[in-house]
């Protein structure tokens, strides 16, 4: 019971440290923005990425996840949906931000048993939704954790729990309680991971994104990082700039376009970076899904560099 007690603190405290609340993300406007977004009916595509319809018909047939967490899912979420918090399944118990490793996914051991509590059989198709551009990327962060574990088949909602709702699925307030499964994973695929040690020592072989709002990006410490400011270099693409005014996911060629105008090629190894590697996990996946394969999500993220490194403002 003590465990428990001190992983829900955590999961209280981090969900508003690790990224912020949803009030920072909504508020800040683009300093590039000059104009009125247009508005397009493409539908973004991609292997991670489904729509609500689909949702609707297939619920019988998937395990749902409310990536938002149980107090979010407390208030309403999808009936039969599974809440998991992505600290959860992070080491967000060992040490404190900042710490080497902090954040970052659990050992395989940790990992197993934790996704098979939650029921997360990896046979089994895993389809998660969060709040889209009014949260944190926490559906593409666990999403980004389960590929790198060894599930095959993933899934984020575009549009997050809004479409889904607006698509008539019933709601209610309180998750499903999970059926625990045998999970064994037996290693993680470091393919689209990177921490600190790596990313220092080849820096100069990367086009590194930084993925966090305008105030953070200018030198704001607004979740208790050791001190304000971005990366050395680092190109600056929010996480929101990847929706639409809807909650909707720009479509592939906008999004293509937006990182091609920033200077970034699908031939460029790219690392992403945000607070905590939450949003920052949403946007490498979308990344990968517009052919930009070369892509790592910095986990460790801010917080642990400009701990232990110099940044610039």
């Amino acid at each position: 019971m003590k465990r428990l007690a001190v992983l829900l603190a955590l999961v209280m405290t981090v969900g508003l440290v690790g990224c912020g609340n949803s009030g920072t993300q909504s508020k800040t406007e683009s300093k590039n923005d000059t104009k009125e977004e247009a508005i397009t009916e493409e539908a973004f595509e991609g292997e991670y990425i489904v729509n609500a319809d689909y949702v609707k018909e297939h619920l019988d047939d998937i395990i749902l996840v409310d990536a938002r967490g149980e107090d979010a899912a407390n208030k309403e979420t999808i009936k039969g949906a599974i809440p998991i918090a992505w600290q959860y399944l992070a080491t967000c118990e060992d040490g404190k931000s900042g710490d080497a490793n902090w954040g970052c996914i659990l050992d395989t051991e940790r990992l197993s048993e934790r996704l098979g509590e939650k029921g997360l059989d990896p046979n089994k198709e895993i389809v998660l939704f969060a709040a889209a551009q009014n949260g944190w990327g926490d559906d593409g962060r666990i999403a980004w954790e389960l590929i790198a574990a060894g599930y095959k088949d993933v899934k984020m909602v575009d549009g997050g729990f809004d479409a889904l709702k607006e698509a008539g699925i019933e709601t209610a307030k309180g998750g499903s309680e999970p059926k625990a499964v045998d999970v064994k994973i037996d290693s993680i695929d470091t393919t689209h991971v990177i921490n600190t040690d790596e990313l220092k020592a080849n820096y100069d072989d990367y086009k590194v994104v930084d993925v966090r709002a305008d105030e953070e990006y200018d030198g704001e410490t607004l979740y208790g990082e050791a001190k304000g400011g971005h990366l050395p270099g680092a190109i600056h693409i929010r996480y929101t700039d990847l929706f639409q005014k809807s909650g909707m996911l720009k479509s592939n060629a906008e999004i293509t376009k937006m990182f091609e105008d920033a200077g970034i090629t699908k031939d460029d190894k790219v690392v992403t970076y945000c607070t905590a590697g939450i949003r920052s996990g949403y946007m490498q996946l979308i990344l990968e899904m517009c052919g930009f394969k070369n892509t790592q999500n910095y986990d460790e993220s801010y917080y642990r560099w400009c701990a232990v490194e110099d940044v610039e403002k």
